[in-house]
């Protein structure tokens, strides 16, 4: 069978970094590539500034529907309910029926601290979250992302979520960043000890390069972000694992190439595309 509840969305977020497209015209892209539709950054310089979403976010909305386009999630930079607009975008993105917002990022702070870091975004900062989601009726996802970031290793996201609600924090599973940090299997395991909690998957993949350093001229390992046909990432496998789990949210392709063109972003972005739906036919028919 078909996977057919499964959206397919373009993140909105490199249409403005390297096109500087405005809501109207992203839409027009993004329909024009064949997505379901959008995961529609609302954050300081994305398409829709956080002090103006109770206006802009519904316009937005009303403006990917006329294209066709379904709008399931946001992506914010909200990492506490006490944040200025962070009550203002769960409930705008409630009346606007968006069922899921990305969160944004906690740092990891510092080597010996991060029991006691994890304690704290667990028992305060997602503990106020969680009741926005439960008030909304929305989900809020915690991103996977490599590096000095909290939520890079899937076993510490599972501690920050273990005994909340899943449909109301969940985990943001991105495959790519999970085989950055996670070799061989450690995406799998990561996968796997995530279960229940899986509620939306990024897209996008990753190779190691060796590279001169320019200050040093030393050869240093370093990570970009490549076609989703060349990465790291075995597709097939993961997206086995996702019907296996019973996966039925957005996944959210997010193009993250720089130093190109809107026209070579735009290729790219439908050859990732192109590429995907032939995995999920194929994985999905297993």
């Amino acid at each position: 069978m078909k996977c057919e509840r499964m959206k397919l969305l373009m993140f909105s977020k490199m249409l403005k970094k390297i096109g500087n497209l405005n809501v109207e015209d992203a839409a027009d892209y993004i329909a024009m590539m064949g997505f379901d539709g959008v995961d529609l950054t609302v954050r300081p310089g994305g398409h829709v500034q956080p002090e103006e979403v109770s206006r802009r976010l519904p316009e937005a909305v009303e403006m990917f529907n006329s294209r066709g386009l379904e709008v399931p999630m946001i992506t914010s930079n909200i990492t506490s309910a006490d944040e200025k607009y962070a009550e203002e975008i769960f409930k705008t993105a409630s009346e606007c029926n968006v069922k899921f917002i990305k969160l944004g990022y906690w740092r990891y702070v510092k080597f010996g601290k991060v029991r006691e870091q994890i304690k704290h975004v667990r028992n305060v900062d997602l503990k106020g979250i969680c009741r926005l989601s439960e008030e909304y009726g929305v989900t809020a996802g915690l991103h996977i992302h490599s590096g000095d970031f909290l939520t890079s290793n899937p076993a510490v996201l599972y501690l920050l979520l273990k005994g909340y609600n899943p449909e109301y924090l969940c985990a943001y599973i991105d495959p790519g960043h999970m085989a950055v940090e996670g070799g061989i299997s450690g995406w799998k395991i990561g996968m796997d000890i995530l279960g229940e909690y899986v509620r939306m998957v990024a897209v996008k993949d990753f190779g190691w390069f060796r590279e001169e350093d320019r200050e040093t001229g030393e050869k240093r390992w370093v990570v970009r972000t490549v076609p989703l046909s060349e990465g790291l990432v075995p597709w097939m496998e993961v997206f086995k694992y996702l019907k296996q789990m019973g996966f039925d949210g957005p996944v959210s392709i997010h193009s993250e190439y720089h130093n190109i063109s809107l026209g070579e972003l735009i290729k790219l972005t439908r050859n990732d595309l192109k590429y995907l739906k032939k995995i999920l036919n194929r994985s999905w028919m297993i």
